[in-house]
């Protein structure tokens, strides 16, 4: 996916410099389009660059707030302010557009405290507020606990003539009501919310089925998706898992059941994502067979079994205390993730556990080609992997000559009760 995207801005990035060897006129905004394209194909120091060589006519408002927006997208707090600084004294700061960018660079740099100040600017400056301006302002208000602020905007926003809130703003008013846990407030946000879906998006019936999920409300759940079947009666894969994840986070497991069996006899393309859905539902009821039964099923209709599905197994054995069935399936998950280009890592808690069970079991073979497939997803291990295997080769009674040795090249500093076993071990 990221590859094919890089190769549309590239194509793009040199269907732009084409019209330009060619002697095409490029408008002010075909140069803030193109400045866009050169940070997307080739990084921000290219669109600096490209700004700067630009001619002066065409260092407008447009090329200004291209650049703006590139730094950030790149979380470049200290350049994007200083841009914006330079943006006022030329007067180019008198739409919306640069002052979002700057408040969404906030929110996602952890400052949402600065957003309000930005909102006290723009009518200061007589620059007026757009729907996404209003959505940007309630997260941030969201994000520092001050609710009722944002109650107050969005009652603002209603007063605002000029501006008309879509369905998305009601859905970020709904999950903020949400993470604050009022669910009644919530539910009213998502009836408005439900309302203005007059295009029936497909994106609006999966935010209301996630956001009346996490009210509790599995009446509601059932009702959107009866209306989402009706809307889009060939639905994607993403739209089942959704609706069986919602399901089975409410303890409606019959209900997710019919969902998956309804999936399976439409679905084109057996997607593992939905499998691993139903078989983790199945392993969290401690129903083995019916998640193995499952796990049959998506191999024999040509589903690639991944690392999670391998991962959900391992799970189910921990809790069980089944060791020797965990390990199996971190093996099969590591080794998965690797076929599929994707490095799958065992948590540390279930490494550590893992490596106790050598260590009781006396089996040196056992950690060491554990730790051998370890080292292909990971760089650097602990040192407490290395303070385990000293462990199992002292409880099983082998020596190792090496093992100082080892340790070092793995820069791996070990405890004092480990540096005594060194001494057990390490013997010729």
């Amino acid at each position: 996916m990221l590859a094919g995207t890089y190769c549309v801005r590239l194509i793009l990035q040199l269907l732009s410099e084409t019209m330009a060897r060619r002697g095409m006129n490029l408008t002010v905004s075909d140069q803030a389009i193109r400045l866009d394209l050169v940070a997307k194909a080739r990084g921000v120091a290219s669109a600096e660059e490209y700004f700067i060589n630009l001619p002066e006519p065409a260092k407008h408002h447009l090329t200004y707030g291209a650049l703006l927006n590139c730094y950030c997208k790149e979380l470049m707090p200290d350049k994007a302010e200083a841009l914006m600084e330079k943006m006022k004294e030329l007067k180019f700061a008198s739409s919306p557009m640069a002052y979002n960018s700057l408040m969404t660079l906030y929110t996602k740099t952890n400052q949402p405290e600065k957003v309000p100040s930005i909102i006290q600017e723009m009518k200061t400056n007589d620059v007026l507020p757009d729907c996404y301006t209003y959505n940007v302002w309630m997260r941030a208000l969201a994000a520092i606990n001050d609710i009722s602020s944002v109650e107050r905007v969005i009652e603002e926003m209603k007063r605002d003539g000029r501006v008309t809130a879509d369905w998305t703003t009601y859905s970020n008013l709904a999950s903020i009501f949400v993470d604050a846990g009022m669910f009644q407030k919530a539910e009213e946000a998502l009836k408005e919310l439900e309302k203005r879906n007059m295009d029936n998006d497909l994106r609006a019936y999966q935010f209301l089925i996630t956001l009346y999920g996490r009210t509790g409300n599995l009446v509601e759940v059932h009702r959107i998706w009866r209306f989402l079947k009706l809307a889009h009666p060939k639905m994607a894969n993403i739209s089942y898992l959704n609706m069986i994840q919602v399901l089975v986070n409410l303890k409606d497991l019959p209900g997710a059941e019919a969902c998956f069996k309804d999936w399976e006899s439409k679905c084109s393309t057996y997607d593992i994502r939905v499998a691993n859905a139903m078989i983790r539902a199945y392993a969290k009821e401690g129903m083995l067979d019916k998640a193995e039964a499952v796990k049959k099923r998506a191999k024999m209709r040509g589903a690639r079994l991944n690392a999670k599905t391998w991962e959900i197994f391992m799970e189910y054995y921990l809790n069980k205390g089944d060791m020797k069935m965990a390990h199996w399936c971190a093996d099969r998950a590591i080794k998965k993730g690797r076929s599929h280009g994707r490095i799958w890592v065992p948590p540390r808690e279930v490494i550590r556990a893992i490596m106790a069970y050598f260590e009781e079991n006396k089996d040196v073979a056992g950690a060491e080609n554990f730790i051998e497939l370890l080292q292909k997803v990971v760089n650097d291990l602990e040192a407490e992997v290395f303070e385990a295997l000293v462990r199992t080769y002292a409880a099983a009674g082998k020596n190792s000559p090496g093992m100082r040795r080892r340790l070092k090249m793995e820069n791996a500093v070990v405890s004092e009760a480990t540096e005594k076993l060194l001494d057990i071990v390490c013997v010729e």
